[in-house]
């Protein structure tokens, strides 16, 4: 954010300094670069050594950026924001500078927004949720990267476990994200969703519960998952393995079984798309997240007529929203004239608490559950939840 007339804050030359906010500057003026002596309120411990009670702006913490000017450049970092998450911070917590403000006042990307999230949340229920009367298995994909399936699996599932709702999350990415978010362990040596496709093992003995959170428990994968699109084709009924072993696991004590895919239309892919009965489809509110939708839709049709008759595209969730671009506003409403009722009111914004928490083995709900990201997950797992009660 600038400092001066004209550029963002009002001209306040006519006040004294202890009448002009903390923070700000008057015209010309410079608390930094210019050699002079920096006022005691406004000096700065070096980064990842803040005083105590002292937390950095709520928008950004800048321990893993990218930019060269956070890492490179001193800095006078500005007022507390809202205190982090308890636990060990690995990096450096560096609030924002007026140096940072200034290269970031034009760019195209996003940190928290807050205005969408307050907005969707307008309408929140409280109320303990309904259960549905069966457990629902809802297949999360989209064959685009990046556009939010391991995020929202992760955080639907850990909104509605919170919720009282018994929920159980198959890893079935190679990554093994979901399982990282949720705090299992998942390295070569650990039984995973990979044993249960290639091996013929029960889903029952690799199934773990997630530490941070009651009722919700875990399929995890391991890399051992990259090479099973090759193995897979040598085996027997090779796109019904997935439904044949949560047909043979006792599913129904749970409410929801939700299985995030990887960005492929690979065999993996398809043995999530047999062994569901619901699909959500997650699209970023950018253009390239629409040019895959319709080989995606494609592919449902096909497992449709030979596979998997009961399955049906049940809902679609909004993800990466900016309420400041206008391109994100005409996706959803592309989304939501094409698609109708199954597209979910509520939009995900763009959440840098969301892209932190995973670094912590935590979904958003545990890690900031006051964020904009953790309120509009909720929302939408709320949706979610009223919707299946209804049908």
């Amino acid at each position: 954010m600038s400092t001066g007339p004209g550029l963002g804050w009002p001209d306040r030359a006519d006040e004294s300094p202890d009448e002009q906010p903390s923070g700000q500057t008057g015209p010309g003026e410079s608390t930094v670069g210019q050699g002079e002596p920096v006022p005691d309120e406004a000096i700065a411990e070096a980064p990842g050594e803040a005083s105590p009670g002292t937390a950095p702006s709520g928008h950004a913490l800048w321990g893993n950026t990218t930019s060269g000017t956070a890492e490179n450049v001193g800095y006078v970092p500005t007022h507390a924001g809202a205190q982090p998450p308890p636990g060990p911070r690995k990096g450096p917590s560096q609030g924002e500078s007026e140096l940072v403000r200034e290269a970031l006042k034009d760019a195209k990307v996003s940190h928290e927004t807050a205005t969408t999230g307050l907005k969707v949340m307008s309408g929140r229920r409280d109320k303990e949720w309904p259960r549905p009367g069966h457990c629902r298995i809802v297949t999360i994909a989209n064959q685009k990267g990046g556009v939010g399936k391991t995020t929202s699996s992760v955080n639907l599932a850990a909104s509605l476990a919170m919720h009282g709702a018994q929920v159980l999350v198959v890893d079935l990415d190679p990554q093994g994200n979901a399982s990282t978010a949720l705090g299992v362990e998942h390295h070569a040596e650990i039984p995973s969703i990979y044993d249960v496709l290639i091996e013929d093992m029960a889903l029952s003995d690799i199934v773990v519960p997630a530490p941070e959170i009651p009722n919700l428990f875990c399929a995890p994968a391991t890399l051992n998952l990259a090479g099973a699109e090759i193995e897979l084709v040598s085996k027997v009924a090779r796109e019904s393995r997935l439904r044949r072993a949560l047909e043979a696991y006792e599913t129904e004590k749970f409410d929801y079984v939700l299985i995030d895919c990887p960005p492929s239309l690979g065999l993996l892919t398809v043995n999530a798309l047999v062994g569901g009965d619901e699909l959500l489809i997650p699209i970023q509110c950018e253009y390239y997240a629409l040019e895959g939708l319709g080989q995606l839709i494609r592919t449902v049709d096909l497992v449709k007529a030979h596979l998997n008759p009961k399955l049906n595209v049940s809902t679609i969730l909004l993800t990466m929203y900016d309420a400041r671009t206008r391109l994100a506003a005409q996706v959803a409403e592309d989304v939501r004239n094409h698609f109708g009722e199954v597209v979910l009111n509520t939009v995900i914004p763009r959440s840098v608490r969301v892209s932190e928490a995973p670094s912590y083995g935590q979904s958003v709900m545990t890690y900031d559950p006051g964020s904009s990201g953790a309120l509009a997950y909720s929302e939408a797992a709320s949706e979610m939840a009223h919707r299946g009660a209804a049908k």
